[in-house]
Parts: structure tokens; sequence; C-alpha cells
């Protein structure tokens, strides 16, 4: 027979970890976004360069990997900065290359936006009782489906495929959040390093994504 007192003990205990994991991503996340965004203010007043594509994708998944790789040593904090700093460092030549354009208004209108969909799809995954793991499948589908439309659209270079990019990365992020966020709630995610990590990246997907299509709606 199952001591009740026991049950309950360790009831406590998960709720005081999944408290804990949530607690811990939140803050960091905070940390990360400010450190990112400092970066990347800097890398516009020294009006650096923006990375050639094979420099981005060593870093963004060299850093990634070392980050995971890492995830349960003081290491993956490094990383984990690392990582935000050098997407930080790559935002900082397109955010120049809106100013220079005249579309300041659409940098701030996408930071809003980004904001509204982070908060927006976090309270729903924090208070929903609705089961979201179905997410993990359609994710899965919508990243092959995006792989395809990036490498064809390095061939093609087609303003309508950027377009309709742009929407489905906007539409995976949010999926993404909503499912990490969930994981945490209910102790499918127990490492903080990686579901920040995980919400890091679909916050600056939903940026560019949403600077990328307010962008072209106001490209005259």
């Amino acid at each position: 027979m199952n001591d009740p007192m026991v049950s309950r003990s360790s009831s406590q205990a998960s709720v005081l970890q999944t408290n804990k994991v949530l607690r811990n991503t939140y803050a960091l996340l905070s940390m990360t976004l400010l450190w990112s965004a400092v970066v990347a203010a800097f890398s516009m007043a020294m009006n650096l360069p923006r990375p050639g594509l094979i420099l981005m994708l060593v870093g963004f998944y060299g850093l990634l990997f070392l980050t995971e790789k890492n995830r349960d040593n003081s290491m993956g904090l490094v990383f984990t900065f690392l990582f935000t700093g050098f997407l930080g460092y790559t935002t900082g030549p397109i955010l120049n290359m809106y100013v220079g354009a005249g579309m300041g208004d659409v940098i701030v209108t996408a930071l809003g936006g980004t904001a509204l969909a982070f908060m927006g799809a976090s309270a729903y995954a924090l208070t929903t009782k609705r089961d979201l793991s179905f997410l993990g499948g359609v994710l899965m589908a919508g990243f092959v489906v995006l792989l395809i439309g990036m490498v064809a659209n390095i061939f093609l270079q087609m303003p309508m495929l950027y377009l309709a990019m742009s929407g489905m990365f906007i539409l995976f992020s949010t999926g993404v959040i909503l499912l990490t966020t969930q994981q945490i709630v209910r102790g499918g995610e127990t490492n903080y390093i990686s579901a920040t990590v995980s919400l890091y990246v679909s916050i600056y997907n939903l940026f560019i994504s949403l600077l990328s299509i307010l962008g072209i709606m106001n490209d005259d």
C-alpha cells in the first residue's frame, strides 16, 4: 500500500523542481536577451559586416551543439552567452540595413509583435489544461519543410518564397514556445539551459521573420 505522506512529499518535490526550472529558465532568458541586445547595439555602432552564410551556419550550429553538449555543467552557461552573443552580433548589421533604409519604425513594430507573440504563447501554455505534446510531430514535419524551403531559396532567391518561409517560421517558433513551456510546467523538460536556448532561438526567429515580412510590406 502506498503511503499518502510519501506520495504527497514526492508530489511537492516535483512541483518545487518544476518551479525552479521555470524560474531559472526565465531568469537566464532575460539575461541572454539583454546580453544579445547589448552585443547587437555594439555591432550596429561599430557598423560590423554581416557574416557570410558559411560563418553564420558554423557559428550557429557549432555554438548550439557545444551549448547542448555542456548543458549539465557550468560551461553550458558560458556557451549559452557565446551563442546568444553571436546571434546578437549577426542581428546588428540587419538592423543597420533597416535603419539605413529609413525603416526604423519597422524594427520597433517587429519588437512589439515578438513580445506580444511570446507573452501570449507562454501565457496559454502555462494555463491551458490541453496536452500540447501533439505539437512535437507537427514541429518535426514543419522543420523538414523549412529546411527544404531554405535550401531552395538559396538557389531560387524568390521574394514570395522568402515571405512564405518567414510566415512559416513565425508559426514554427510559436509552436516551439508553446511546447517547450508546457514541457517545463509538466516536468518533461528539466534542464533550464536547454529550455532557455529553445525559447531564445524561437524569439530570435520570431523577430527576424516579423522584421522580414514588415520590411517587404513597407518596401517601396
